[in-house]
């Protein structure tokens, strides 16, 4: 098997290394079978996709709608862009983690902006006939509890987008991009331990108010998402080994 592509925004090493050992662990993969790349450290070089079985696009703190846009952002924005033209054009397996709504959604056409944001919680998404048909929720349930915290969120699907996962403050939960291009709004990476890293780590990153911080962890550590939301990652990975 080749190795996945982990494209990885954030730029506190812990949180992206904590997402990095997420995955491999819920995705029943191996140290070796990834490769991380910190696309906010350095310019992204060249990709040949030829050389990896699938890519995930990890969370961060860039925003598609945001409206003053640091020369990093944007530079970080033009080096993703490339990539999911070259993923979309080639329907090549790709796995956007939050983040990758607004990354794809805003790049494909769609509407991004602040109107369907979520606080750091627990949120039900409910699968959409589209969705429950999907391989991507193969042995998961039609209506799931999973984490979420987002300051923005997709309120207009791109065109071709299909809707697999919906919501209520945030009804775009989960879509698909011809056949196996992905993205989720809510975290299939994240269990308690993750999210309360998580949020000790980006306290002070306007997600919530810093004084809410131990009551917050406290949350994370003792709520009960649906176990099975994991599963995601590793019927990606199938589905990126099978198609390649």
């Amino acid at each position: 098997m080749k190795p996945f592509l982990l494209l990885s925004t954030r730029p506190e090493d812990d949180a992206a290394e904590g997402e990095r050992e997420a995955i491999v662990r819920l995705a029943g993969i191996t140290d070796a079978d990834i490769v991380q790349v910190r696309v906010e450290a350095s310019p992204l070089p060249a990709m040949n996709l030829d050389d990896y079985s699938g890519v995930f696009l990890g969370g961060g703190p860039y925003n598609a709608s945001d409206t003053d846009k640091s020369s990093l952002q944007v530079r970080v924005e033009a080096d993703l862009h490339r990539v999911i033209d070259d993923v979309v054009a080639r329907d090549y397996p790709f796995f956007g983690l939050c983040y990758g709504v607004g990354a794809l959604t805003g790049r494909l056409g769609g509407v991004v902006d602040r109107s369907v944001g979520e606080e750091v919680g627990v949120v039900t998404a409910t699968l959409t006939a589209e969705g429950r048909a999907d391989p991507i929720f193969a042995g998961v349930p039609s209506e799931l509890q999973a984490f979420t915290a987002h300051k923005e969120g997709c309120r207009l699907l791109a065109p071709g987008a299909t809707l697999l996962a919906t919501g209520v403050e945030c009804p775009v939960q989960a879509f698909r991009i011809g056949r196996r291009v992905y993205a989720t709004q809510f975290h299939p990476e994240l269990d308690s331990a993750g999210l309360a890293a998580r949020i000790r780590i980006y306290r002070d990153a306007g997600y919530f108010d810093p004084a809410y911080t131990d009551k917050l962890v406290a949350f994370a550590e003792s709520s009960t998402i649906t176990a099975a939301v994991h599963t995601m990652l590793r019927n990606f990975v199938e589905l990126a080994v099978q198609s390649r």
